[in-house]
This record gives structure tokens, sequence and C-alpha cells, in this order.
């Protein structure tokens, strides 16, 4: 591939963090670019490349067989030159620290938009031992498999991660299947203005063995703070598991799905030891209503996520926000890097219309 087509990326571009890294590789495959990052988390106490953000960048090389220049922790510069092939359908992958999976595994969804499934190549069957499930600032596993997931799957790109070991800061040691089939046709364009009717709540609380010797019944109470903030207007199907972890905590989402496909979460929270369970149910339930009020059919969460998705799909997609979130205006920021696709934003009272034409 020529490097002449290569675009350079300031990686202290917007937040400056570990999402340029993944969003850029993953467009780089998505679109068939090589790129060159620059200045990684320049403006983080810890510049350059973390363990996680090295394990991600390798992982998706080595599915595709693309071309990773030399990098370590600390790294400030990087070029990948992609090959949107699929090389290797089975990977195996040993994560030391407690870099979560959620955020790993999404330049692979992006990335895997463009991957088109022939004979030899349908599916590809990621293991991931190690890592987390749960972490701040990212998205659990759960949070992508009931409410990431099923919009990538409406959309024509069947990804399913199956938890089979919870992991928590600081240790990690998760074990996630993650499956994705790849698409024999072109991507359905998305259509989320309204949210349409909820009558149900669902949700997981994930609580490891560790915490059981305490006698202040957490899960229930959780709960019961939940129950008490939805006062009886809708269904409420929460799920308590008790798991083991090597590192002790408390992992809470709550989602819903409305009569017209829109699927909205509370985002993932972590119980901490300054926070109560009464507190933490609270949150959980306030953050999932109001985007039910508003009538949001896209959490802030999943707006991001979204937004590689319309921006490649061929047909018009549209979508309703109730704010454009700085991982959003990244998003769409790198995006204009890589394509000329047209896209609008248009206020209205208290949200936002996000077009790609």
């Amino acid at each position: 591939m020529n490097s002449e087509n290569m675009i350079k990326i300031d990686g202290s571009l917007g937040e400056g963090g570990g999402a340029i890294l993944r969003l850029s590789v993953g467009f780089s495959i998505l679109y068939n670019t090589p790129i060159v990052i620059e200045n990684i988390r320049a403006n983080r106490p810890k510049p350059g490349l973390r363990m996680q953000h090295l394990l991600g960048l390798r992982l998706l090389a080595e599915i595709t067989s693309s071309n990773l220049s030399n990098c370590e922790v600390g790294s400030t510069k990087i070029s990948f030159f992609p090959n949107p092939t699929i090389e290797n359908r089975i990977l195996t992958v040993s994560i030391s620290t407690a870099a979560s999976i959620g955020l790993l595994l999404q330049p692979i969804q992006i990335a895997c938009l463009g991957l088109k499934a022939n004979k030899e190549h349908k599916v590809i069957d990621l293991i991931l031992n190690g890592g987390a499930t749960f972490g701040k600032w990212a998205p659990s596993l759960n949070y992508l498999e009931h409410v990431t997931f099923p919009l990538f799957r409406k959309s024509g790109l069947k990804i399913n991660a199956d938890t089979l070991k919870q992991g928590f800061y600081p240790k990690g040691g998760a074990k996630v299947h993650c499956s994705i089939k790849l698409r024999e046709k072109e991507l359905s364009p998305i259509d989320l203005t309204t949210l349409g009717e909820v009558k149900s709540i669902y949700g997981e609380i994930i609580i490891t063995n560790q915490l059981k010797y305490k006698k202040s019944n957490i899960p229930q109470r959780i709960k019961n703070a939940i129950q008490s903030e939805l006062k009886g207007k809708y269904d409420l199907n929460l799920k308590e598991k008790w798991v083991d972890s090597l590192s002790p905590g408390v992992g809470l989402c709550l989602w819903a799905e409305s009569d017209n496909g829109a699927h909205i979460s509370s985002g993932t929270l972590l119980g901490e030891r300054d926070l109560s369970s009464e507190r933490l149910g609270k949150m959980a339930a306030n953050n999932i209503l109001k985007y039910i009020k508003n009538d949001i059919p896209v959490d802030n969460y999943l707006s991001d996520q979204l937004i590689p998705l319309i921006a490649y799909i061929k047909r018009p997609s549209k979508i309703k926000v109730m704010e454009v979130t700085n991982h959003t205006k990244t998003n769409i920021e790198l995006i204009k890097r890589f394509t000329k696709r047209q896209y609008g934003i248009k206020k209205t009272e208290n949200t936002f219309f996000i077009d790609f034409y």
C-alpha cells in the first residue's frame, strides 16, 4: 500500500486518550487507509501507549495480518498499514492486566463492518483470557450484549460476546468468547428518532463471592432502590449473579428495548467503597428514566458506538440523542479524515438529531 495516501492523526485530538487509537486503527481497516498517529496520549500523566492499547493494536493487526510498526508501552507514535481481509479466524489472546474487554472489542467491531465473508472465512472467534468485564469509563459486557450488539446485528453484523468468567480491577482475570459472523450483504440503515413504548426494564447485578460475608444484602438493597425510583410504572426484571473473580467488585447495568426496537441503558455502574447500595440503585434507575422521559432512543453511551456504523452504511441513517458527547464528537472528527460522507447535527430544544446522508 502506498504510504503517500497515509493519513496523519494527532493523538492529542479532543480528549487525547485511548479512544483516538482505537477508533483510528478501526477506521484504518474499515476504509483501507494507512495511518500514522503521533503525540499519543500526550496530555495524560503517563503519555504514550499503555499495555491495554498495545494489546488492542496487536490483536487487530494479527486478525487481519496488517502491518503495525514496532511499538511498546510508552511509544508516542505508531504507523499502521491495513490489510482488510481475514487471515486468522480463531485467536486466543492473553491479557495480563485489568484492561477493559469492552474497549478492546471496540476497534474490532468497527473494522469488521467492512470485512466480508468468503468460503474460507465466515466467522471470527476470539477467546480472551484476562482483562476486565467491568471497569470505570468502559462498557461492560452485558451492556454490549444487550444494547450495542443488538443494533449491529439488526444492521447485518452478527456479533455476540459470551462471558465465561467476570473480571474486575485491579487483577482482571476474565474469560470471554466473542464470535463475529462476517456480513454477506450490505448493511441496513439505522433510524432511531423516537423511543416508542417501554414496558419492562431489565438488568443484572454482578457481585463477586468475596462480598458474600457482608450481611447487608447488597442485591436486595439495590433492587429496592431501583423499584422505588420506577414507582411501579415499569416491570423490573433484575437478575442477581454471584460470581468468582480474582478481585472483589459490584457491577450494575439496566437496559430496556422499546416496541420500535430502540435499546437504552443506565450505562455501566460500579460499586465503590463510599457509594451505598441505595445510591447505586437510584443512580442506575434515574440514568435510564431520563431517556424514557425525554423520548430518547439512543443513550449517551451508545451514540458514539453507533457513529462508525451509520457513517459506513451506504444509505441514510438518523439517530436522536440527548447530547452530543465528547466521544461522539471524536468519532465524527476522525470519520471526516477517512471519508467525505456528509452529515448534519440539528438541535431541537433538549435533543439532537445526527444524520448521515
